[in-house]
């Protein structure tokens, strides 16, 4: 049993490890971090409409409002290789004839995607601190609602990780594999917010539209409040979307 243990860590670690050696040996996978880093950036200290320095308050909120709309381009940019690849390079086949389950190669494609999205978020640290020092006095800034947000970013991202993988999976084509989870990842972020606004729904009706989208969590969290429910929805939709990746990749071997 102990064996065994060890050899399913092993499997899944090598698989994450050779993603994220691909994603970083190639100039792609840098671009799209250091344009997600120039985005958030240039809205956070430039823009006059979003800036810090013209809004007055020290807050991130400017940063967190902008960020999961970089992330709608970033995060399927990470993903569209891992199965669409494979795919087309015909590899994906010579990995199943491996001792290794179907969970465990999406598994470590997904923590491999979302090491990466980790990784995008930690230079935005910086940002924080400075707001921080810069604070009159110094260190005046929200700090359960700023790292509130922080959480509500990760749960966000991990659930356009699990989308972006289930779109790779249906297609060997990176492109369509990206255009398709953007399309999906934009549509369960803010369409339900949209819908919810329309005046064709009672008012209980409409918040529970609402919270059928990824924004009502994502802002729930970042008021600094971890509810269980947030919880609950962010992780449901990594599963369903896990598994519906598992689902088409046993349906391509029929």
């Amino acid at each position: 049993m102990t064996a065994f243990k060890v050899s399913y860590q092993l499997d899944m670690f090598s698989i994450f490890k050779k993603e994220v050696n691909l994603f970083l040996s190639s100039l792609i996978g840098y671009i799209a971090i250091g344009v997600f880093l120039l985005g958030t950036g240039l809205f956070f200290w430039v823009f006059p409409d979003y800036s810090v320095i013209n809004y007055g308050f020290c807050s991130m909120d400017s940063f967190f409002r902008m960020a999961p709309y970089v992330f709608l381009f970033l995060i399927p940019a990470i993903t569209m290789r891992t199965f669409a690849e494979e795919a087309k390079n015909g590899t994906m086949e010579l990995l199943e004839t491996r001792p290794i389950s179907a969970w465990e190669i999406i598994l470590g494609k997904y923590f491999a995607c979302l090491f990466l999205v980790i990784l995008s978020m930690l230079p935005t640290l910086i940002y924080y601190f400075s707001v921080y020092e810069l604070g009159m006095p110094k260190g005046n800034i929200d700090v359960g609602t700023t790292w509130g947000s922080y959480i509500g970013l990760f749960g966000l991202g991990a659930v356009f990780v699990a989308i972006g993988i289930f779109c790779s999976s249906i297609t060997s084509d990176q492109i369509i594999a990206f255009m398709v989870a953007l399309f999906l990842c934009g549509f369960l972020y803010d369409a339900f917010s949209s819908i919810a606004r329309l005046d064709v729904f009672y008012a209980k009706a409409d918040t529970f539209v609402e919270s059928l989208g990824i924004n009502y969590h994502y802002a729930s969290v970042s008021r600094g409040l971890v509810d269980s429910r947030d919880v609950l929805y962010f992780v449901s939709m990594i599963i369903g979307f896990l598994s519906l990746t598992k689902f088409t990749l046993e349906k391509r071997n029929w």
